[in-house]
């Protein structure tokens, strides 16, 4: 009997970008020597061969204009979504992308990041069928990221499989005055969902070590749905202030 082909997966990134920020008002669109933000991060999506489509969902028209100001793809969300994971799902569906197909979640203020950690971050998804999602990990080097609750820890199991997420760190070294430290993994912002779950995981409820943390992820573990990580090599700067946009810039400008 003639072997049944495997289903081929298109892989579709999705930027969320939002004009509103607490901290840095209309950030996608600040200036990085001398290019908008959230242009530099889909020019370096559009360099990765094997996404399909490269779309960023915004509820805001000048986020809008500034897109196809340059050619790339937008699709307007509604305004009142409480994380990017919902206007990721709504971008989802606006587009019509098929339920095995995988979505990334690009972080629209990670203008540095390398394109081949969008293919580590897929490709789970891309060769397990039945997983639902996966993210990345990159093993901590600068030791004031430990303590920092803006760095995320992440612990998993030997398969790879996530176990915890925490702004603490984890694991706690209970003997201090032991030779060997515990090895510290921050978890980086890029997800891949499979399509289908991602409509799932946006319709459960606040889980309950996630209202505490204020991490969305851990809504998946607690409602027992399995998170796969990889670990990368590349780090990724956040742009969450003014001071790392000037840091972006000089890391530019260096290269």
């Amino acid at each position: 009997m003639e072997t049944e082909k495997k289903q081929k997966v298109e892989v579709v990134a999705i930027i969320p970008a939002r004009y509103h920020s607490n901290r840095f008002e209309g950030k996608p669109l600040a200036l990085i020597d001398g290019k908008p933000m959230i242009q530099r991060v889909v020019e370096r999506a559009q360099a990765v061969k094997l996404l399909s489509r490269v779309v960023v969902a915004t509820d805001d028209q000048r986020i809008a204009d500034c897109v196809q100001s340059f050619g790339g793809e937008f699709v307007i969300t509604r305004s009142d979504h409480v994380s990017g994971s919902d206007r990721l799902a709504e971008a989802a569906e606006l587009l019509e992308i098929s339920e095995h197909d995988v979505v990334v979640n690009i972080q629209g203020d990670q203008p540095l990041f390398d394109p081949e950690v969008i293919e580590q971050v897929a490709r789970p998804l891309i060769d397990d069928p039945a997983l639902p999602m996966s993210t990345l990990i990159y093993k901590i080097v600068r030791p004031e990221e430990i303590d920092d609750p803006n760095h995320v820890k992440t612990v998993f199991d030997h398969e790879m499989n996530a176990l915890y997420f925490s702004r603490a760190p984890v694991p706690f070294q209970r003997n201090p005055e032991e030779e060997v430290a515990p090895t510290y993994y921050k978890h980086l912002g890029f997800y891949a969902y499979r399509k289908g779950f991602l409509l799932t995981f946006v319709a459960l409820p606040e889980g309950e070590w996630e209202r505490f943390e204020k991490l969305e992820q851990l809504r998946a573990l607690e409602y027992g749905y399995r998170i796969k990580v990889v670990l990368t090599s590349h780090d990724s700067i956040e742009v969450d202030t003014v001071e790392d946009l000037r840091r972006v810039e000089e890391f530019i400008r260096m290269q």
